[in-house]
């Protein structure tokens, strides 16, 4: 499967100097296109504050309609109806802002996330789940990971062969309860897309060079700080180890962004 990789949404934190990106995936199959989170859409910039809510003062997006996934596909030469499914890392308003622009596809997340999203519990999560991203009545198709086969480690996945083959669910809850990342059959190597699992390559590269107003924005949104930290020791590992054939990626590091789009991995 063909896949390319997109910035749906540029950030920029306070004090993180190289901004953030909203990295999407978008994969090309025998029976339609997928993407792989849907980061900012159109009606975000159209009513930011319903659809990102008060966070926007923090990270600042940029709402720049040209970045919506609905208009790439289409420069791409695409028919923006060939979207037939959507695969969420999980239900942050960046990474679901674009579902709206797309309401025939099938919407793909954990068993887990769908229900934390429909049953927020306490401040965190009732901020972070917004009800205006459901709006248009998504066509919503719950996985459940628990006891799933393992996949290079990780215990829990899930191949998503009602899609196609060669598109697995993998849990990584932390940052969210029902947190996944999503690993893709590129043919030639497999794109491993860990959404949130950590923000900036610096927090699992060895160097430890992450912007502070990252880490701390980090571990207060999360839902489980010690999951996030052994996500991010797992993640270092398999940095380390650099595996031929496996491309680790975020939802939020332009550097990352770049070098899968200019088909490097350092």
């Amino acid at each position: 499967m063909k896949v390319h990789h997109l910035n749906c949404g540029t950030m920029r934190p306070w004090r993180a100097p190289d901004g953030l990106v909203c990295h999407v995936l978008l994969v090309e199959t025998d029976s339609g296109l997928v993407l792989v989170d849907s980061g900012l859409g159109l009606q975000d910039a159209a009513d930011p504050a319903k659809r990102f809510g008060p966070a926007r003062f923090y990270v600042r997006p940029a709402f720049d309609t040209t970045e919506a996934a609905t208009h790439q596909v289409a420069a791409l030469g695409y028919d923006v109806r060939d979207v037939r499914h959507i695969v969420l890392t999980h239900f942050d308003a960046d990474h679901t802002g674009g579902l709206a622009d797309f309401p025939w596809a099938q919407v793909h997340l954990t068993t887990t996330e769908n229900h934390a999203a429909l049953h927020p519990k306490g401040f965190t999560e009732r901020g972070r789940y917004l009800t205006t991203h459901r709006a248009h009545n998504p066509l919503i198709i719950p996985h459940t990971l628990d006891g799933g086969e393992p996949w290079q480690g990780f215990p829990n996945a899930k191949e998503l062969t009602d899609i196609t083959d060669g598109i697995v669910m993998i849990s990584l809850p932390g940052h969210t309860r029902g947190h996944a990342a999503i690993a893709v059959d590129a043919g030639t190597h497999w794109v491993l897309h860990v959404g949130d699992s950590f923000y900036h390559r610096g927090q699992i590269d060895g160097t430890g060079r992450a912007p502070k107003s990252l880490t701390t924005m980090e571990r207060a949104v999360a839902s489980d700080w010690s999951q996030v930290a052994g996500n991010h020791r797992r993640l270092t590992q398999l940095y380390a180890e650099n595996p031929p054939g496996l491309l680790l990626v975020n939802a939020h590091d332009p550097t990352l962004l770049h070098r899968a789009q200019n088909g490097t991995t350092a």
